[in-house]
C-alpha cells in the first residue's frame, strides 16, 4: 500500500444539521448533531468539528449518549439501532426496532435506556453495566396508548419514566416495582403531545402539547417516600407472610399487592399556561414542535413552527426572553450540562445554533447550503475551501476547524465556480445571475463585479496563474469572456464555439486558455500574445470538463461518452484515454422503467482533476463512486463510495421486488393526504426536486473534485455535502530501498552509538513515522546543521515532508523549526530546481506554519491584555502600600517593602516566560 492510494474519509463540511435530536456530551463543551447518515460532534471549546467514521443504511433521526459519555445509540429512519463508542468511534453492535423510533433517553444512573416504538415504551439494560453476549438485552415492555409515542423522560433516581403520546395523553410508569405506584394517566390537552418533564427531585410532571399548552402536574407524594414493591401470599384464612423473590417464584400462590387505594401516587393539575400570551395577541397560530427542560436550573424553553422560541422559568412560567431565529420551524433543542447553553437546529435550512440564553450572544453559528453544492476550490495553501451552491451563496470553510468562517450572499442566482487567487486572500465566483464577483477574505465584502456587455448566464469560471486575467464562458452565449483582475474592465471576448461552454482551465507555466464546449471541441487560448484560438481539439463526444497538469504539460478531457482522453497542448496531439463508464457503477433510480445498465449510458464524468503530483486523476459524475486512474498505466487505481445512505435516490443497482405489486412500483404510487406524506412523481427530466411536490428525494451525485494543492487530502461537493478525504499514515508501510539488516532495533543501536546521521537515513529507509520521529527528537541540536548539510538530496525531500506533517500536530515547535530553517539555508537554491516536483511539500510546510504563526499570534496577543492587566493591578497595589506606609511603623514598612519586590520578581519572570 502506498501513500497516495491510503486516503480514507476525514470529515464532512458544508452541513451540519438535517433532521433528528441533537445532544451535548457531559462536559457541556461538545454538542452532536445528526448529518444525514452520519453524525459530527462540535467541540465548542476547541473550535473544531469532527465527523464520526460511522455510516448509517438511512438517515440517523435519534441520537442517545450515556452519562458518562463512552457509548452512543443511534436510530435511523428505518428503526435500525447502532451502538457506537465514543471512544474507539466504531459501531459496537447494531439492533433493529422494526419500526420507526421518535426518541431514545438513558437513565440519569446509566443502567437503562428507554425507547418510543409505535405505541410501546421498550426500556433496555445499559450496555456495559452488565455481562450480557447480546448488550440490548430488553427489561420490560410499557404499553397502553392509543396512539405513537414520541417522548420520554426519567426522574432523578431513574425510578419513574414519564411517557407523552400523540392520543393527547402523558403516562407516568414506574420502572421498579414500587408498592405505591404502577402507572398514572395524566389528560388535560386536546392536541398531541410534544413534551412531557419531570422536575428535578420530583414526580411533578410538566406536560406541552402541540398546540401551545403547558399543564403542571402535582404529586401528593415526595420522591423519597416511593416505596419498593413486598408482596405477600396467603398460606391460610387470616394468615399472610411477607416473602422475598426466590420465595415468590418457588411459591405456587398467587402474590397479594400490599398498597391501598389511599396510599397510591396520586396526581392533580395546579396550573395550565398557554404560550399564546407570550407570542402576543397578534401572532399568527404556529404549532409548538419541540422543548427542552433543565432540571437544576428549572427553565424550559419551547421551539415553534415559525423560528421562534421562549424561555420560560418553572414552575410559575416567568417569561425571560423570547427570540426568532428563521423562518423555519425550529427541529430540535438541548440544553448542557449547566444550562448556559441552548442548542437549536433547522431542518429546513440546515442551520444549527448554540445560543448562550444568559448574555444573549451566539456560541455557535452554522448553516449549510440550502440547495445543492456545486462547485468547490481550495485556497493555495490547502488551508480554507471554497464552495457554491445552487441557493446562490459563497461560503470559505477552514480545514482546521470545519467551520464556515464566512458566507457571500451578493448573486442572485445558483452559484457554478468558484476559484481563489494566487494569494488566497481574494475568492471569485460566477454564477447564473449574469455576474462574476470578488471577494476580499480580510474585509469580507464584495469589492469587484464583473459583467457582460449583454447578459449572460455564466457556467464556469477560471483565472490565470499570476492573477491577473478572470476568465468566465457563457451558457446561452457561447462565448468567453476576458477581464482583467486589476481595472475590472472588459478586455476581450472569444468567440467561437458553437454551442455552450462548459469547462475552463489555465495552464500553469503558459498562458494558455482551455474551453470545453458541447459542440464537441476544445480551443486553446493565447490570452497575451495573438488573442486568438491557437488550436482546437476535436473529440466524439459533448466536453464537460477540462483540466491541465500541474506542470501544464498535458491535458485532460472528460466527454459525455464517459472517456477521459490526454492531450499534448503544444502538439495537440492524443496520448492516450481511459474509458469510465464501466467504473461509475450501474445505479437505478426508483422510478426507472428501464435497467441500471441501459440508463448508466447516460452516465459520464463531469469533473476531474490532477493530484499535486499530476501522476494520478480525480474522476466524478452522475453516480456515487469517485474514481482515481493512474496517467502512466491509464487504468483504475481506486474508486471511492461516498454515501451508502439509502434515502438517496439512485443508490440500488437492481429493481426492489419487495416494492413490486401487481399495479407496479410502490415509488410511483401517491398514498399520501397531507403535506407530510406521500411521495410525489417527478416531471421528466427533474433531476434536483420538484420544488413544488409534497415530497422528492434527491438524487446522489458528485459536482466537483478537488485534490488539495498539499497533496494529502481531496474534497468532493456532493449531494451529503462536501466530504473531505486525508491520509491515514496508521496504515501506511511504505519502505525505501529495505534490506534485511534494516531493523528498528539496529536503527536504535545506531542512534544508541551516536551516529545520527546514519540512523536518521535508516529510519527513513524504513519509513515508519514513530521510529522516524523517535530518532529526529534523539538528536541534539547542536549536530542539526552538521546533518543537514551533509544529508543527500534523496533523504533531503522525505525529510521536508515529515518535517511539514509533523509541524501540524508536534509541541515541539522551535525544534522543528530549526530544522526547517538549516535545510532551506543549505538545499534552498537546489530545492528551488525542482520546485514543481516538491511543490505539494512545499505548500503543506507553508500551510502548518502559517496556521502555527496564527494560534501563537493569537496566544500572544491575549497574553498582552492579561500581563498588562496584571502590571496595572501591581501599580494599583504599590499606591496603596505607600499610602498606607506613611502611617504604619518601620517593620510593617519593610515587610511591605519585601512585598513589592516579590511582585517585581513575578511580573519579571511573568515576562521573561511570554517573550
Amino acid at each position: 500500500m502506498t501513500m497516495k492510494f491510503s486516503y480514507r474519509f476525514s470529515n464532512l463540511l458544508g452541513s451540519v444539521y438535517r433532521k433528528g435530536n441533537v445532544v451535548f456530551t457531559p462536559d457541556g463543551n461538545s454538542v452532536i448533531s445528526p448529518v444525514g447518515n452520519r453524525v459530527t460532534i462540535f467541540d465548542l471549546k476547541n473550535n473544531r468539528s469532527e465527523t464520526l467514521p460511522i455510516e448509517s443504511g438511512k438517515n440517523i433521526t435519534c441520537i442517545a449518549l450515556s452519562p458518562d459519555g463512552y457509548t452512543m445509540i443511534l436510530v435511523n429512519e428505518d428503526g435500525e439501532g447502532y451502538l457506537c463508542s465514543l471512544i474507539s468511534k466504531t459501531v459496537l453492535n447494531t439492533y433493529h426496532f422494526h419500526q420507526p423510533v421518535h426518541q431514545v433517553k438513558f437513565s440519569p444512573d446509566g443502567k437503562k435506556f428507554a425507547v418510543t416504538r409505535n405505541s410501546v415504551i421498550l426500556v433496555f439494560h445499559a450496555p456495559g453495566k452488565r455481562r450480557e453476549f447480546n448488550p440490548f438485552q430488553l427489561y420490560r415492555t410499557y404499553q397502553g396508548a392509543y396512539d405513537e409515542t414520541v417522548c420520554i423522560d426519567w426522574t432523578s433516581d431513574s425510578k419513574v419514566l414519564c411517557t407523552g403520546s400523540k392520543d393527547m395523553n402523558t403516562r407516568v410508569h414506574a420502572v421498579e416495582r414500587l408498592a405505591n405506584l404502577t402507572i398514572n394517566s395524566l389528560g388535560g390537552h386536546n392536541d398531541a403531545i410534544v413534551a412531557a418533564y419531570f422536575a428535578h427531585n420530583s414526580l411533578d410532571v410538566f406536560t406541552i402539547s402541540q398546540n401551545g399548552h403547558l399543564c403542571v402536574w402535582e404529586s401528593d407524594t415526595k420522591l423519597e417516600d416511593l416505596r419498593p414493591f413486598v408482596p405477600k401470599v396467603r398460606k391460610h384464612q387470616g394468615e399472610e407472610d411477607d416473602l422475598d423473590e426466590q420465595e415468590i417464584s418457588d411459591s405456587k400462590e398467587i402474590p397479594m399487592d400490599t398498597a391501598e387505594p389511599d396510599e397510591r401516587v396520586l396526581y392533580q393539575r395546579a396550573q395550565k399556561y398557554s404560550y399564546k400570551e407570550a407570542r402576543g395577541a397578534t401572532a399568527k397560530f404556529a404549532h409548538l414542535t419541540c422543548a427542552a427542560y433543565h432540571k437544576n436550573s428549572a427553565i424550559l424553553v419551547a421551539g415553534f413552527q415559525d423560528g421562534s422560541f421562549f424561555l420560560h422559568e418553572m414552575p410559575d412560567f416567568n417569561l425571560i426572553h423570547s427570540l426568532n431565529i428563521s423562518d423555519q420551524n425550529i427541529a430540535t433543542m438541548a440544553f448542557n450540562n449547566t444550562g448556559d447553553w441552548l442548542a437549536l437546529g433547522c431542518g429546513g435550512l440546515g442551520q444549527l445554533l448554540v445560543w448562550e440564553w444568559q448574555s444573549e450572544t451566539y456560541v455557535l453559528k452554522q448553516q449549510g447550503h440550502f440547495n445543492n453544492m456545486g462547485c468547490l476550490a481550495y485556497s493555495p495553501d490547502g488551508q480554507n475551501i471554497a464552495t457554491g451552491g445552487d441557493d446562490g451563496k459563497v461560503k470559505v470553510w477552514n480545514t482546521s476547524s470545519g467551520f464556515c468562517f464566512v458566507t457571500f450572499n451578493e448573486h442572485l442566482g445558483g452559484i457554478t465556480g468558484v476559484t481563489f487567487n494566487q494569494n488566497g486572500q481574494v475568492v471569485l465566483s460566477a454564477s447564473l445571475d449574469g455576474s462574476v464577483r470578488a471577494f476580499d477574505l480580510n474585509r469580507y465584502r464584495n469589492f469587484r463585479t464583473f459583467t457582460s456587455p449583454r447578459p449572460c448566464q455564466f457556467s464556469c469560471l477560471a483565472i490565470d496563474h499570476s492573477g491577473d486575467i478572470v476568465c468566465a464562458g457563457g451558457l446561452d452565449t457561447f462565448e468567453v469572456y476576458v477581464w482583467s483582475m486589476q481595472t475590472g474592465r472588459l478586455l476581450e471576448v472569444l468567440t467561437g464555439h458553437e454551442g455552450p461552454i462548459s469547462t475552463l482551465s489555465f495552464s500553469s507555466n503558459q498562458a494558455f486558455l482551455a474551453s470545453g464546449s458541447w459542440d464537441k471541441a476544445v480551443k486553446l487560448w493565447d490570452i497575451f500574445e495573438n488573442k486568438g484560438v491557437k488550436e482546437t481539439l476535436q473529440l466524439n463526444s459533448d466536453v464537460l470538463a477540462v483540466a491541465f497538469r500541474p506542470d501544464g504539460e498535458e491535458l485532460a478531457v472528460a466527454t459525455l461518452n464517459a472517456h477521459i482522453t490526454f492531450w499534448n497542448p503544444h502538439t495537440a496531439n492524443q496520448t492516450g484515454s481511459i474509458e469510465g463508464r464501466a467504473d461509475l457503477g450501474y445505479f437505478r433510480s426508483e422510478n426507472d422503467k428501464i435497467s441500471a445498465k441501459k440508463s448508466a449510458e447516460g452516465k459520464a464524468f463531469n469533473t476531474i482533476c490532477y493530484s499535486a503530483d499530476g501522476l494520478c486523476l480525480l474522476a466524478a459524475g452522475h453516480s456515487k463512486n469517485v474514481c482515481i486512474y493512474s496517467i502512466p498505466d491509464q487504468m483504475l487505481i481506486k474508486k471511492f463510495e461516498i454515501s451508502r445512505n439509502f434515502s438517496f435516490d439512485g443508490m440500488e443497482e437492481f429493481l426492489d421486488r419487495r416494492k413490486m405489486t401487481q399495479w407496479g412500483s410502490l415509488s410511483l404510487v401517491d398514498e399520501g393526504q397531507g403535506d407530510k406524506d406521500g411521495t410525489a412523481i417527478s416531471l421528466p427530466g427533474v433531476k434536483k426536486g420538484d420544488m413544488s411536490s409534497r415530497h422528492w428525494k434527491p438524487e446522489v451525485r458528485v459536482a466537483a473534485v478537488k485534490f488539495s494543492p498539499t497533496g494529502r487530502a481531496w474534497a468532493s461537493a456532493t449531494t451529503e455535502g462536501l466530504l473531505v478525504y486525508s491520509l491515514d499514515h496508521n496504515l501506511v508501510f511504505d519502505p525505501f530501498e529495505l534490506e534485511m539488516d534494516i531493523t528498528p532495533e539496529n536503527v536504535r543501536k545506531t542512534l544508541t552509538k551516536g551516529d545520527y546521521s546514519v540512523s536518521l537515513m535508516l529510519s527513513f529507509r524504513l519509513n515508519e513515522v514513530k521510529l522516524i520521529q523517535e530518532v529526529l527528537e534523539s538528536i541534539p541540536v547542536s549536530n542539526v546543521p552538521v546533518i543537514c548539510e551533509n544529508l543527500p538530496n534523496t533523504y533531503i525531500d522525505k525529510l521536508l515532508a515529515f518535517l511539514a506533517n509533523q509541524m501540524e500536530s508536534t509541541s515541539h515547535l522551535h525544534f522543528y523549526m530549526i530544522w526547517i530553517n538549516k535545510i532551506l539555508m543549505f538545499h534552498g537554491p537546489k530545492l528551488k530546481q525542482r520546485s514543481q516536483s516538491i511543490m505539494a511539500t512545499l505548500r503543506m510546510l507553508q500551510k502548518s506554519i502559517t496556521r502555527k504563526h496564527e494560534d501563537l499570534g493569537k496566544i500572544c496577543d491575549h497574553n498582552k491584555y492579561s500581563i498588562s492587566y496584571i502590571k496595572a493591578l501591581s501599580q494599583a497595589k504599590r499606591k496603596r502600600v505607600t499610602q498606607v506606609g506613611c502611617e504604619d511603623d518601620s517593620d510593617e514598612y519593610e515587610e511591605e517593602k519585601d512585598d513589592d519586590s516579590e511582585d517585581e520578581n513575578f511580573m519579571s519572570n511573568l515576562m521573561n516566560s511570554v517573550t
